[in-house]
């Protein structure tokens, strides 16, 4: 889920995580074998294996699991040949909603997805309806108790390291930066001991909707049940949920 009130669900999410471990393992291998059969097996020569893996350490992932996820995608083990996708549509209160697929059946996936949308009051829409919403940046989130520098030191090396902004929420700060120096950042902040809720590529809708309370509701049932979807690698909106409409919904 990705809305304007980024930290707030990375909180929201972190409440669903038990529950959907073996999910994200499924995840996190699919992207591992993808990215190793698009751009080989040494992570150290291919970025998007290096973050694939980082992700599956965090979640735990035993090493003989990224292993194989590896071997799947290099041609050394069989595995399922996953075909990539965006989907794109819109969900309550006109919220653009952006899908990222990998599928061994394209057709199955299709209607699956579909059911999806019009179930949760949304639509599957064309391609390319709501892509021009969003912009792909690295994001990096980090939550202020951990921040072991001031927020000017910190503002200092983002700037240093080509970073584009950097907001100061309440309780969180974040991070925005091209694609092509995002592992220079992320290496940057590392080194100075920091701490990152979050630190990935994304796409980040150029303007937010805030929702009605009645929405939001509906919004997060529709993207709870898309990532929930094995197909379903990531799902972006532009919408803005207040935080206490959030944490409402988790009581």
């Amino acid at each position: 889920m990705s809305g304007h009130s980024k930290w707030a669900n990375i909180k929201h999410k972190k409440a669903k995580v038990d529950a959907q471990r073996g999910n994200m393992f499924t995840k996190i291998s699919k992207e591992i074998t993808v990215a190793a059969r698009n751009g080989g097996g040494n992570p150290d020569a291919n970025f998007r294996l290096k973050l694939a893996i980082q992700k599956a350490r965090e979640a735990n992932i035993p090493n003989d699991n990224i292993t194989r996820a590896i071997q799947r995608g290099t041609g050394e083990l069989d595995g399922a040949a996953y075909e990539e996708m965006v989907y794109e549509g819109y969900g309550p209160g006109g919220t653009a909603i952006m899908l990222e697929i990998m599928t061994d059946n394209r057709n199955r996936t299709a209607g699956e997805i579909r059911y999806l949308f019009s179930r949760h009051n949304g639509n599957l829409g064309e391609t390319g309806c709501v892509a021009w919403m969003f912009d792909k940046k690295g994001l990096f989130i980090i939550d202020k108790e951990t921040l072991p520098v001031s927020e000017d030191e910190l503002m200092d090396l983002v700037l240093e390291a080509g970073g584009d902004d950097m907001k100061s929420e309440d309780d969180s700060i974040e991070i925005t930066c091209a694609t092509d120096v995002f592992e220079a950042l992320k290496e940057a902040l590392d080194k100075k001991g920091i701490t990152m809720a979050a630190a990935e590529i994304t796409m980040l809708p150029q303007t937010t909707i805030e929702l009605s309370a009645g929405d939001a509701a509906k919004a997060v049932k529709l993207v709870d049940a898309l990532e929930n979807h094995d197909d379903v690698q990531n799902v972006y909106t532009n919408y803005d949920i207040d935080e206490a409409v959030l944490e409402a919904m988790d009581d």
